[in-house]
């Protein structure tokens, strides 16, 4: 039993194991030993490690055994915007921004190049043409880029932060001020290699804030990152005492959430302004909050009204 795999339009040109290595997200090394020993063919051709992949070629993996290896694809990610240049998509919770160590399901990366998308080798194998990233368990906007020209001025913009990034967030408890900003130093937590907190050996993380509504026991902000660290939201306002809702790794109470029928945390990356790389128009990039979350808010508005009344 076989499954085919047409060759994606970023990939044709590639050599096959190069090719094949991005497909399945494995080493070339490990690509290179499947197609030595007939377990990736090219259907109608004979091919070696080295062949060039051509338009409207077929790969054909055996399975059971590479099905399984084959990354899956996030088909429910929408492109919000996009060019010659750079890519915006509205990442949905559950999917990662690149392959990592552990991680079986969908990433933006991998979705975009077995949908076919044209993307910059420059980067990090694994990473490439990606300059910021958001967490498998927040949606939002994220930006790729296509070309080397976007790589190297994106990448110069992020790490300059120059980018605006926008996200919305619920958290729990009443901010006590209407717009504020954390500034504290994040790194890696003692406890465990997956969470961060706020440490004097972190690195420079500033949050800024402004409440849009208030329910009470939750508080919808406004969040102006800006700094990029990992975790850089959650662990700021689980600082202040005020976990994102929903999010246990950082206190999060599990019971608000099972109230509200969330299964992550109430955070998404709402907006994002950049200039562009070629032509230096300042470009802006509008979400929406996906079901889950609208969801939670509707609910957190029906109840303050119940007690209004």
């Amino acid at each position: 039993m076989t499954k085919l795999l047409p060759a994606p339009d970023a990939l044709v040109g590639k050599r096959l194991d190069m090719a094949l290595s991005k497909m399945l997200g494995m080493s070339r090394a490990k690509a290179s030993e499947l197609i030595a020993d007939g377990r990736v063919r090219v259907l109608d051709r004979t091919v070696t490690k080295s062949s060039t992949l051509l338009s409207g070629d077929l790969i054909e993996l055996d399975q059971p055994d590479l099905v399984d290896e084959v990354e899956p694809v996030a088909d429910d990610m929408p492109v919000v915007y996009e060019d010659e240049d750079v890519i915006v998509v509205d990442k949905p919770v559950g999917v990662a921004a690149h392959p990592s160590v552990g991680w079986t399901g969908p990433t933006v990366l991998g979705s975009l190049l077995q949908r076919g998308t044209h993307i910059t080798s420059m980067g990090a194998q694994g990473r490439q043409g990606i300059v910021s990233r958001l967490d498998a368990g927040t949606s939002g906007l994220m930006l790729v880029c296509k070309s080397d020209l976007a790589y190297k001025e994106m990448r110069r913009q992020f790490a300059d932060h120059e980018v605006v990034k926008i996200y919305h967030a619920l958290v729990q408890g009443n901010l006590v001020q209407d717009r504020a900003t954390i500034e504290a130093p994040i790194g890696r937590a003692k406890v465990s290699d997956f969470r961060f907190t706020v440490t004097p050996a972190g690195k420079e993380a500033i949050t800024h804030w402004d409440v849009m509504e208030r329910f009470g026991s939750t508080t919808l902000a406004s969040v102006n990152l800006e700094t990029g660290r990992t975790h850089q939201i959650r662990v700021h306002f689980s600082s202040i005492g005020h976990p994102l809702v929903g999010d246990h790794m950082y206190g999060a109470n599990p019971e608000l959430a099972d109230r509200l029928g969330l299964t992550r945390q109430w955070l998404h990356a709402m907006r994002l302004e950049f200039r562009h790389p070629r032509t230096h128009i300042w470009t802006k990039v509008v979400s929406s909050y996906p079901a889950d979350l609208r969801k939670a808010l509707d609910m957190e508005r029906e109840e303050r009204q119940k007690r209004d009344e």
